[in-house]
């Protein structure tokens, strides 16, 4: 019979007790959570529970197990188990409660910092410092697993004898990796680009969507992907939009006839931006930057709060000004002649008697006119 109670007694005290304590460490943490709503790091930590419970019930069946004296013969066997499980739960606790504070930290600076570039840069390294503690923590985990087998401690000595070796051969072969590593601190900690910037690379306007150790994810307006190493942006040059602030600066170009009506574009711009919601209302402006011999460039100036806003207003602005001018300034659209021009007066009939001039036909949007008969017939 007590063979049989002591097991149970063994196991289904431990399973208990650590049913009562993670019940009670939750009770606990959501009154503190409901008391201080405005520190979110309480309700942050209730995510701990069940690797607080794997944590504690491994520790205990690890102590106790020899009392139980369940499988003698596998006694040994059972232990690493129970070593290895606790290593790992004890793992996964330390990176969800170091994930809890370092979260709850970047929430109570969103909260109290309007700035939006500076929450962007605190987001992105706090992002970069969540992904080097939970490498760390997990490089040390599977070092004191592996150190729980003699054959791994009996060769600890060798390999320790060849490090140095070994530490050359990687850094030589792992090069680049570790330039993109140490390019990701740069980053994030040097402000050079933030998570949800606006960015151009290689010609393409996107977003910066995710930031990791060595790589970097933009995000383009139609939805693709661009992955590119981090060390690209400490050495090559690119475009940031949302540095120094996410205003903007738009401008629309139009190639008109010289008879188009200038200031009548400019009172339009000005109707248009009234109803269009992407404007911010800081500026906009209309002026003739430059001419051909058959058009001219006119170029409208807008203002938005982002990049997204200013695409918005330069397509409106671009679409409602272009019907405008073909419903009711029509001449004011280029035209291409078709026919030649009128020559000079001076020009000689070809019949070389030099008493009248020669005309030819004159062009008008396109259309042939022909002068005026004078005489006979």
């Amino acid at each position: 019979m007590e063979n049989v109670l002591r097991p149970l007694i063994v196991i289904g005290g431990s399973v208990v007790l650590t049913l009562l304590v993670g019940w009670t460490a939750d009770l606990l943490l959501r009154r503190a959570d409901q008391r201080h709503h405005q520190v979110p790091l309480w309700g942050l930590l209730r995510r701990c529970r069940l690797p607080l419970q794997f944590t504690l019930c491994a520790a205990l069946l690890r102590g106790s197990y020899d009392q139980a004296e369940l499988t003698k013969e596998h006694s040994v066997g059972a232990g690493r188990i129970l070593s290895l499980v606790l290593i790992g739960s004890t793992a996964w606790l330390l990176v969800r409660i170091a994930t809890a504070i370092v979260e709850s930290s970047y929430a109570r600076y969103a909260h109290t910092h309007r700035d939006p570039a500076r929450v962007r840069r605190v987001r992105t390294q706090v992002a970069l410092i969540q992904r080097v503690v939970s490498a760390i923590v997990g490089v040390v985990a599977v070092a004191a697993m592996l150190l729980t087998f003699p054959a791994m401690r009996a060769a600890g000595a060798s390999l320790l004898a060849s490090a140095g070796i070994l530490g050359i051969v990687a850094g030589v072969a792992a090069q680049s990796t570790l330039s993109n590593m140490f390019a990701g601190f740069q980053i994030a900690f040097g402000d050079m680009v933030r998570l949800g910037d606006t960015v151009v690379v290689n010609g393409e306007w996107g977003t910066v969507d995710e930031i990791t150790l060595t790589f970097l994810t933009v995000r383009t307006w139609d939805e693709r992907r661009f992955t590119m190493p981090v060390s690209y942006f400490t050495s090559q040059p690119f475009e940031n939009w949302s540095r120094g602030g996410v205003q903007m600066t738009g401008t629309v170009f139009f190639h008109l006839d010289h008879h188009a009506p200038v200031e009548e574009m400019r009172a339009k711009l000005r109707d248009i931006l009234r109803e269009c919601p992407a404007w911010d209302g800081r500026d906009y402006g209309l002026a003739v930057t430059d001419s051909t011999p058959s058009t001219m460039e006119v170029r409208a100036l807008v203002t938005a709060k982002d990049a997204d806003d200013v695409w918005t207003v330069r397509v409106t602005v671009r679409e409602q000004m272009l019907r405008w001018l073909a419903v009711h300034h029509p001449y004011a659209l280029p035209r291409v002649n078709t026919a030649d021009a009128i020559l000079p007066p001076d020009t000689l009939h070809p019949n070389g008697n030099g008493t009248a001039p020669l005309h030819r036909p004159r062009t008008t949007r396109g259309r042939m006119v022909e002068p005026p008969r004078t005489g006979r017939g």
